[in-house]
């Protein structure tokens, strides 16, 4: 299997759609990293200013065509389509963002809490730090939901039960005597 296809694969990339055209561009493998990481920084600085506008006004609903968003939050077509497709997980009614035409109405409803805690998942911290934030949540409850967040991706083992170990089922038996005697 080769690597574009795997790419491929793994973002949904189909070079037909807005979406497709975006990822295709920003997670190519075979580009020059310079670009890449030259794409990428212009690319979270055009979506920060995005963020500091709608956080602004965080009961307002923003919606109208891609184009239009673009325009309104003056920026290309292509970063309007990653900045919808980055923000998708975090609204209330999800966007069509695999087959949207730049005619296509979408709209930036999105759900604060957890548009917080997947900044914090992407470990995007100029984005969950902006002060924006501070008018939305507490302190305290900022800090909440980046616990929260932060929990939500910790694997917690279970102790493993020792044979010797009393049985976790009560009988007051050893655990090699009891529900460990058949293991």
């Amino acid at each position: 299997m080769s690597d574009e296809k795997t790419l491929a694969e793994e973002f949904k990339i189909d070079k037909n759609t807005l979406l497709g055209q975006w990822r295709a561009k920003a997670y190519d493998q075979k580009a020059n990293k310079g670009d890449i990481q030259r794409l990428w920084a212009d690319y979270f600085e055009t979506e920060k200013g995005i963020y500091e506008v709608i956080l602004a006004t965080p009961d307002e609903v923003v919606s109208g065509t891609v184009k239009e968003l673009a325009e309104k939050f003056d920026t290309t077509l292509e970063k309007m389509v990653g900045f919808l497709d980055g923000i998708n997980d975090s609204l209330v009614e999800k966007n069509p963002i695999e087959t949207m035409t730049e005619d296509t109405v979408v709209s930036l409803n999105y759900d604060k809490e957890e548009l917080y805690k997947n900044m914090v998942d992407a470990r995007a911290d100029w984005l969950y730090s902006l002060p924006q934030w501070d008018a939305i949540f507490s302190k305290d409850r900022q800090h909440e939901l980046f616990l929260e967040s932060r929990k939500s991706g910790t694997i917690v083992k279970p102790k493993k039960i020792g044979r010797n170990d009393p049985c976790p089922c009560g009988s007051g038996k050893k655990y090699k005597q009891c529900c460990g005697r058949n293991n």
